[in-house]
């Protein structure tokens, strides 16, 4: 845990535009917290006026619990008037215009500052930034110095993973993870900046050393996430004005216009050829800027081979530019050369040798992400975090490229989210996979049968033959009952998850505990 300390409310403040209502500055906080079940006494509490929630309803609550200060985005007459509290003349109380931008900076300031301690990396993308900080990570630790991540896997920290809530947390929390990570004397400190993260300014007034751009292909667009295409890359880019270098995928149409764009001294990655498939663009706004990136690449890859041995699927490919020599990526697919090639340019920036970075690469274990789980036997399967159409369209395509005998996709789709997901994955299953499974994937409050329904009505736009299992254990054994020589399974969805959301309550599941009970059941027979 994080070191929490005590300091003057002024000093606090010292980033933030604000103006005192009333009170003195001269107070002391003990701590901060934008939950009110968090306030204890000493506490300043940032009321958020947020979508689904205002925290200025909470304020007569953390009063009650001991709050030293408060502040807020309303004055005090409204607050009194709207939620019936009187606020006590002596108790500070500052107003500034933006609740959530305010938390960051004050949560920076209370921790010390621990991102300027260590070198920071940044990276933005729809695709591999989970994998890309893993790979960064074991081209930094290279140099003897340990690397931290904050990103959807979790808190990493050496072999410890502490699970979070969100790719990009809450400001304070962001803050005391990075925090923890300065303290267990990383010098390195990675993390996986989403859209949301800029749009809700989880990341206000955050500077990084490096920033990466991966790829970006629509996503998170609907309600409560980006209202269009052009939103979300808007966010996407902020990281750009916010960084000193950039490292940018040369090969995705919309680096030309971010990097453009952009306030860092500019570094390219790609490959030789372009392997990368250009998506399709039906946002006009951004037409303009899905031109060919015509700079030189600062790192490149030539001569991309797959590899496929026993448990083990791999991507060979030479490596030119800032880096040279023969290497070998331990994952599989064209877009795990790309992810490589990412961490290999930041890597080379930051002073790495080459024969060292190359090493770093060769043995990569990320957690649900292509993860090939050992079977012993003559086929193969592998777990994989994708979720939407797209990224399941992506695995199942880089899987092809291995030939396999049959591919079967194990895969359902999440409760209470946007019902287009659930027909664009079930098109891209039933129109790659020779054989479906379809299963339990978080119903969350809604019912299996339901969501199914939906699934099915991407499957019937293709010729796909499945079958539907709810329990997700009886869906991965039936399918390794199945397997024959040479095929692939897939298990599509959970990834690093272990848990199954049911009407409400998470109950512990693991796709590792699933296909090791599916693979015992084989010996038995």
């Amino acid at each position: 845990m994080a070191i929490k300390r005590t300091i003057m409310l002024e000093k606090l403040l010292v980033d933030v535009s604000y103006e005192l209502l009333q009170g003195d500055l001269q107070t002391e906080v003990t701590d901060i917290a934008y939950d009110s079940r968090k306030v204890r006494d000493g506490f300043l509490f940032v009321a958020i006026a947020g979508t689904v929630s205002d925290g200025h309803k909470y304020i007569a609550d953390v009063i009650g619990k001991g709050a030293g200060s408060l502040l807020v985005e309303k004055d005090i007459a409204t607050i009194e008037d709207e939620y019936g509290v009187t606020i006590p003349e002596n108790l500070p109380v500052i107003r500034v215009k933006n609740g959530r931008e305010a938390l960051s900076l004050v949560s920076q300031v209370y921790f010390d500052h621990p991102m300027k301690k260590m070198t920071s990396i940044g990276i933005t993308g729809t695709k591999g930034k989970s994998t890309t900080t893993y790979l960064i990570k074991n081209i930094l630790e290279q140099t003897g110095e340990k690397c931290g991540i904050i990103g959807t896997i979790g808190v990493v920290i050496g072999d410890t993973v502490t699970p979070i809530e969100h790719t990009t947390p809450e400001s304070y929390d962001l803050q005391s993870y990075i925090a923890d990570i300065q303290e267990a004397g990383c010098a390195f400190f990675v993390m996986e900046v989403s859209s949301q993260g800029y749009k809700m300014d989880r990341v206000a007034g955050m500077y990084f050393d490096y920033g990466i751009f991966t790829n970006i292909t629509p996503d998170h667009i609907g309600k409560n996430e980006h209202e269009d295409f052009a939103d979300y890359l808007r966010c996407k880019a902020e990281l750009f004005n916010h960084c000193s270098v950039g490292i940018f995928n040369a090969d995705d149409p919309h680096t030309a216009g971010i990097s453009r764009g952009a306030h860092c001294l500019v570094k390219t990655y790609g490959v030789q050829g372009n392997l990368m498939e250009k998506p399709e663009i039906t946002d006009e706004q951004y037409l303009s800027t899905c031109e060919e990136y015509v700079g030189q690449r600062d790192v490149r890859a030539v001569d991309v081979e797959h590899v496929n041995e026993t448990d083990t699927l791999a991507m060979k490919f030479g490596l030119r530019g800032l880096v040279t020599g023969e290497a070998v990526v331990g994952l599989p697919g064209v877009f795990n050369v790309y992810n490589a090639l990412c961490a290999v340019t930041l890597g080379a920036l930051v002073g790495v040798e080459d024969s060292k970075i190359i090493r770093a690469i060769r043995h990569v274990d990320v957690r649900g992400r292509v993860e090939a789980v050992p079977t012993g036997r003559d086929f193969s399967i592998l777990i994989d975090f994708a979720h939407n159409g797209v990224s399941t369209e992506s695995v199942l395509k880089t899987l092809l490229g291995y030939h396999p005998h049959r591919l079967i996709a194990i895969f359902g789709c999440g409760g209470n989210r946007s019902k287009l997901r659930r027909y664009e994955m079930g098109e891209a299953a039933g129109s790659l996979a020779d054989f479906c499974v379809v299963t339990s994937d978080n119903p969350r409050r809604e019912r299996f049968e339901d969501i199914v329904e939906d699934i099915k009505v991407g499957l019937g736009k293709t010729d796909a033959h499945y079958t539907v299992i709810e329990d997700r254990m009886e869906a991965v054994a039936y399918a390794v009952s199945q397997a024959e020589s040479g095929d692939m399974i897939v298990l599509l969805g959970k990834g690093h998850e272990e848990y199954q959301e049911i009407q409400g309550v998470k109950y512990h599941y693991s796709e590792r505990e699933a296909v090791q009970a599916a693979l015992a059941g084989l010996e038995r027979k």
